[in-house]
């Protein structure tokens, strides 16, 4: 086995993250809400020992939105559920640091935690949509920069909390009626800009100490926060040169906080269409481009600029100059979607089919992805990929056909190494910051 070992997420979205993906016939359309589809495909991801599912979020929905988004389930409801049927691979979720309390946090992802036996992971974001902020009754929604304030405070006061308790707190001594040492029980007492939070939180930390955190932000405030104070960072990236260069700025700016740059895993997210031959792959991919009508596309890339509606544009004439609208949403993606139009000349037809049916250089036979993947994570552009559906049984072919090409090479592992998530992942276990301080005392 090669030293390094390459990482493996499973990106699981039900009916998909495109407009028309729940219409193929071989696509169940109910599979954002079946528990059975969602257990199948996090079984199948263990049995391709990966290191880890994700389910990815959004808090705000219309009638334009993709299908999956307008019913699905709450992550980490699903994840408690995965929880109690797999035994190795760890349990990802979006949670939203703009609208949700750090107690509630600390406390949700911490249970799940517990129940998976240490296989908890926390997905970072900061809610691109500002339709969010109609659904909670804060006022308006946080301008870009302001959200990923919030985000730092609120991740600061969730390991505050996380770290209420030394792990050997508890000592559960029926003879002497003793559960636990008080002075092993720690309250945060935080007060910031935006939070207060006395605590102590009302559960323990786990066997892997905090969950593991990823940032899937790609903008210059997402990176300095990934940076700081991620484990794992999702990111896209169409080509090798581009996710080249993502790795090497997320991981000197690691270094540059004082933190050691392996410990901060890069994902770069791919939709790998396999086939057995060239020709299969390539209807795969025609099969799903084949469903998606010029109004459907508008709609999906209109979600990315605050569902603007893009129909009142000539399709065949440049891509409109929006300025700087989209900056306060997904902006990494409206920025290279308008730089993108604008040095290729595109047009709004070219723009809205390449956002809804985007095709990317992982298309073709097991052992050109494999080639592709083992490029990338060789030659400095990840440490591991997110690998999500964007044709039917996409998972499936590529646990049965490019997993054992990666473990033939020794890039991959053949046996899980750990029964928690950090351990897989050859992340170090945060010390409690409280039993720190005693042992400097001492």
């Amino acid at each position: 086995m090669s030293p390094r070992q390459l990482k493996l997420g499973a990106n699981l979205s039900g009916v998909g993250n495109s407009i028309s993906f729940w219409r193929h016939p071989d696509v169940r359309t109910d599979a954002s809400v079946s528990l059975d589809f969602y257990k199948q495909q996090a079984l199948k991801a263990e049995e391709g020992k990966f290191d880890l599912l994700f389910i990815a979020d959004g808090l705000y929905i219309n009638e334009k939105s993709n299908p999956h988004f307008l019913n699905r389930f709450e992550p980490l409801t699903l994840l408690s559920a995965l929880a109690a049927v797999t035994a190795n691979i760890g349990l990802v979720a979006t949670l939203s640091t703009s609208y949700s309390e750090p107690f509630t946090v600390a406390r949700q992802f911490a249970s799940i935690d517990h129940l998976s036996g240490g296989r908890a992971g926390w997905n970072v974001v900061t809610s691109p949509l500002e339709g969010s902020a109609l659904n909670f009754g804060k006022g308006g929604h946080p301008d870009h920069a302001l959200r990923y304030e919030i985000a730092e405070e609120h991740l600061e006061v969730v390991k505050g909390l996380w770290d209420s308790w030394e792990d050997d707190a508890f000592v559960r001594d029926k003879a002497s009626g003793v559960f636990f040492d008080p002075a092993k029980l720690h309250a945060l007492n935080y007060n910031g800009p935006r939070f207060s939070v006395q605590g102590p939180l009302n559960i323990a930390r786990s066997k892997q100490g905090y969950p593991v955190i990823f940032q899937a932000g790609s903008s210059e405030a997402g990176k300095t926060l990934a940076a700081k104070s991620a484990d794992a960072v999702y990111t896209a990236h169409e080509t090798f040169e581009e996710a080249r260069e993502f790795y090497r700025d997320v991981k000197s700016q690691a270094a540059a906080y004082g933190r050691n740059p392996d410990e901060i895993l890069i994902f770069p997210g791919i939709g790998p269409i396999v086939g057995k031959t060239e020709e299969e792959a390539e209807r795969k991919y025609r099969e799903i481009a084949g469903l998606v009508t010029i109004d459907q596309a508008l709609l999906y890339l209109g979600r990315y600029f605050e569902h603007f509606d893009f129909s009142r544009f000539p399709l065949d004439e440049p891509f409109p100059d929006l300025g700087d609208f989209g900056s306060n949403s997904f902006r990494s993606t409206t920025d290279k979607i308008k730089r993108e139009a604008k040095e290729q000349a595109l047009t709004l037809r070219q723009v809205a089919l390449r956002a809804s049916t985007p095709r990317t250089a992982f298309i073709g036979t097991p052992g050109k992805i494999a080639d592709l993947i083992q490029q990338w994570f060789d030659g400095g552009a990840a440490d591991g990929f997110n690998i999500r559906t964007v044709v039917p049984n996409a998972l499936a072919d590529f646990v049965d056909l490019v997993v054992p090409v990666l473990q033939q090479r020794g890039l991959f592992r053949t046996e899980y190494e750990s029964d928690t998530l950090r351990g897989n992942l050859n992340l170090a276990v945060p010390g409690n910051r409280y039993a720190r301080q005693s042992v400097r005392n001492h």
